[in-house]
């Protein structure tokens, strides 16, 4: 039986515990694929070129992204990142489940060349709890706290555009929202091409 992958895309505002249910989600599911990213940014200690990222150099990013390699690309201070195309669809094509850990900028680029990815967007329960988590090491400034709660009103009113909404106000229960959709969305028909006609077949 062949099975297309699936390429599940996530987003978040900065607080809503995006990391920590993808990383449940990977370890249950371990064969869920992130793909590696390039980077313009120099590799810190213990990073290795291929497995966490490609390492370019600036001139070398912008003359790929000018030739369409790229399936998303965004600049965050001062470096540039980007998602090669080719490998996610030769991911895809072999079965592979593809994750994506990205903002919502980058999933509406994503969403131009993969329409058919599922989207997730992981909300807070309320701003209130949304200020309590972004200040709850205490060492953002009013100023700073302000402007990552705008950041994030932005990045909710964005919410409408994806496929599904996972409302983080319990781990446990946010955990299993998110393992629900993934399930679900791997059993979509596009993902199994020819099966029902193999099935009908058998009844001839």
């Amino acid at each position: 039986m062949r099975r297309l992958g699936l390429l599940f895309v996530v987003s978040a505002p900065s607080g809503a515990g995006k990391s920590t249910l993808l990383a449940a989600l990977r370890k249950e599911f371990p064969e869920l694929t992130y793909s590696v990213s390039a980077t313009t940014r120099a590799p810190r200690p213990g990073e290795v070129d291929g497995r966490d990222y490609h390492f370019l150099s600036e001139e070398a990013f912008l003359r790929l992204r000018d030739t369409g390699h790229f399936a998303e690309w965004a600049r965050v201070h001062g470096n540039f990142y980007g998602t090669p195309m080719r490998p996610v669809i030769d991911l895809l094509s072999s079965g592979k489940d593809v994750l994506f850990d990205i903002d919502v900028a980058g999933a509406d680029q994503l969403r131009q060349v993969f329409e058919e990815g599922t989207y997730v967007f992981i909300l807070p329960p309320s701003r209130a709890e949304l200020a309590r988590r972004l200040g709850g090491r205490g060492t953002e400034s009013p100023e700073t706290l302000a402007k990552r709660l705008k950041n994030a009103a932005g990045e909710i009113s964005q919410a409408g555009r994806f496929d599904f909404w996972v409302v983080n106000d319990d781990l446990d229960r946010a955990t299993d929202h998110l393992r629900a959709v993934y399930l679900a969305a791997r059993a979509r028909p596009r993902l199994f091409p020819g099966l029902v006609e193999e099935l009908l077949a058998q009844f001839d």
